[in-house]
C-alpha cells in the first residue's frame, strides 16, 4: 500500500513531505525491536507502556512512516500520520487492506479447540489453494489486526482465530475481518468469570455473526442446544456438525487407535478417513474442517491427504517422546473444564500403559471456580486412571474432589510447588507410562514437562 492510501484508511493527516505520498509501504509492526526497511510502525499505549517513545526509534531504523496520536502532540518531524487513536487506525487499516485483497477469509472462534481447527482448516486447504493463516496467538483487537495485514498479496485464503473473554470483542473482529465462513467450535466455560453463563458465552460466540457476510456460513456444533436453538434467527447459511446424524456433517462411527490417530466415517461418505490428531473430542473438530473444505471445492481424496500429517500449533494434545520410553501428551496451553475431561477421557481410553494425569489451575471460571475443579475431580475418579497428580491452589479441589468420589488417596498427589512435583512424579513413572500435562497457560506446566524429556 501508499502512504496515501494509510493516510485515507486511518483517516489521518499526513504531516510529511507531499512527494512520500507514494511511497510504498511493506509491512506493519507495533514493536520498535521488529524495524525492517519500509515498515509502518504503530505505536500502541498500554497500561504500562506508550509506543510513542520509540517512534524516532523506529524512523531511525528504517521505518517508512509513523502513526501518532493526536493527544500526544507535538509529533515529530518527518514522515507521521496524526490519528485519532492510534489502535483504531490499526484496526481501520486492516478492515481497509482487508477489501483491497478480497479473498475469502474463514473465521474460528469457540471456547475450545479455535487453534487445532484453524490448523486443521489451513492444513487442508493448502492442499489446493495458497493459504495464510493467523500466527501464534495473534487473535485479538490488536492480533486479528496485524494478521490480516501480514497477508501476503499472492494468498488465495486466509484462515483467522478470533479470541474473546469480553462481550462485544467478538463482533469488533468480525466486523473488521468481514468473514466469508464463520465457524464456532464449542461453547464451553473459558471466560465464564466475564460472561456470567454458558448462555452468555453462547451470546459472545454469536457476535462472529456481525461481520460475517449476508451470503455468508456459519458452520456450528449441531449438538449444542445453546447453538441450534438460535439458527431460527440467523440469516446465514448454517451447517451443523457433530454425532446426531440429523446434523449435515456426522460422524457415522469412529475407531479411536490410541496414541496413533483416529479412523473415521462420515455420514455420506462411503471411504473412511485418517487423522494423526488423538482424543475422540477432535472428531468434530475434523467434521468443521471437512465442511469448510466441501464449501471451497476439495474433494475427499484432497481432504484425506490434508489430514493425514497436519501442521499443529504445539502444545495441543501433542505427542512427545520421554524418558525410559513414556510417551507425554502435552495439552498445556490452556484448559477448561469441558477440555480438561475430554483429555481425561482419552488417556483413560488407553490400554496397558500407566496412565497418569498432571493437572493445573483452570483460569477464568468465576465465582464457581472451586466448584468447577470439584466436579472435575469427581470426574476423574469415574475414569480409569493410574495417578493423578495437580499443582496450583485451585486444584486442590481436583484432589479433593476426586478422593471424595472414591479415588485412591495412595495414588493422588497435590502440590503448590514445582520442584516438589518433579521429584515426586518421576519416580513413581515405569517404562510405559503415558502422561497428560494440562492446565490454563498461566500455569506454564511445559516447565514441568521439560524434566520428563
Amino acid at each position: 500500500m501508499s502512504v496515501k492510501e494509510i493516510v485515507q484508511a486511518t483517516y489521518g493527516k499526513w504531516l510529511g513531505e507531499r512527494d512520500l505520498l507514494t511511497v510504498p509501504v511493506i509491512g506493519v509492526t507495533t514493536d520498535s525491536r521488529k524495524i525492517t526497511s519500509g515498515n509502518l510502525f504503530v505505536p500502541l499505549i498500554g497500561d504500562q507502556f506508550d509506543g510513542h517513545q520509540f517512534v524516532q526509534q523506529a524512523l531511525e531504523q528504517g521505518a517508512a512512516l509513523s502513526l501518532w496520536q493526536e493527544n500526544h502532540l507535538p509529533p515529530p518531524t518527518g514522515p507521521v500520520i496524526l490519528v485519532k487513536d492510534t489502535l483504531s487506525a490499526l484496526q481501520s487499516l486492516a478492515s481497509y487492506y482487508r477489501k483491497k485483497i478480497g479473498i475469502p477469509i474463514v473465521a474460528v472462534t469457540g471456547s475450545n479447540g479455535k487453534t487445532t481447527v484453524k490448523d486443521l482448516i489451513a492444513s487442508v486447504l493448502s492442499v489446493r489453494y495458497k493459504v495464510y493463516e493467523t500466527k501464534g496467538n495473534l487473535n485479538n483487537h490488536i492480533g486479528l489486526p496485524l494478521t490480516l495485514l501480514s497477508i501476503p498479496s499472492d494468498t488465495e485464503i486466509g484462515v483467522v482465530e478470533m479470541g474473546m473473554n469480553h462481550f462485544g470483542e467478538i463482533s469488533l473482529l468480525s466486523k473488521i475481518a468481514n468473514p466469508d465462513i464463520a465457524v464456532i467450535t464449542n461453547i464451553g466455560e473459558s471466560h465464564i468469570q466475564f460472561l456470567g453463563s454458558r448462555e452468555g458465552i453462547s451470546r459472545a460466540k454469536l457476535e462472529i455473526l456481525d461481520g460475517l457476510k449476508s451470503d455468508g456460513y456459519l458452520i456450528i456444533d449441531g449438538d449444542e442446544p445453546l447453538l441450534t436453538s438460535k439458527i431460527g434467527e440467523i440469516a446465514a447459511h448454517v451447517v451443523r456438525c457433530g454425532f446426531d446424524l440429523q446434523n449435515d456433517f456426522a460422524i457415522f462411527s469412529y475407531k479411536l487407535k490410541g496414541l496413533r490417530g483416529m479412523e473415521f466415517f462420515i455420514k455420506g461418505e462411503g471411504n473412511s478417513f485418517t487423522t494423526n490428531l488423538i482424543g475422540k473430542h477432535h472428531l468434530k473438530n475434523l467434521l468443521y474442517t471437512i465442511a469448510v473444505a466441501k464449501l471451497f471445492g476439495l474433494s475427499s481424496k484432497e481432504i484425506k491427504k490434508g489430514l493425514q500429517n497436519p501442521q499443529m500449533t504445539k502444545m495441543r494434545m501433542e505427542v512427545i517422546q520421554g524418558k525410559n520410553q513414556i510417551e507425554i501428551v502435552n495439552d498445556a496451553y490452556n484448559a477448561s473444564p469441558t477440555s480438561v475431561k475430554a483429555a481425561v477421557s482419552f488417556l483413560s481410553a488407553l490400554e496397558g500403559r500407566q496412565r497418569v494425569l498432571v493437572l493445573g489451575d483452570m483460569l477464568e471460571l468465576g465465582d464457581e471456580e472451586n466448584a468447577w475443579h470439584y466436579e472435575v475431580g469427581n470426574f476423574i475418579s469415574s475414569q480409569n486412571i493410574d495417578i493423578l497428580v495437580t499443582y496450583g491452589p485451585r486444584s486442590r479441589y481436583i484432589h479433593q474432589g476426586a478422593i471424595e468420589s472414591g479415588f485412591s488417596s495412595e495414588r493422588a498427589y497435590h502440590f503448590l510447588n514445582k520442584e516438589e512435583l518433579i521429584s515426586t512424579l518421576i519416580p513413581l513413572l515405569t517404562r510405559d507410562a503415558v502422561i497428560v500435562v494440562k492446565a490454563s497457560r498461566g500455569m506454564a506446566l511445559e516447565t514441568i514437562i521439560e524434566h520428563l524429556l
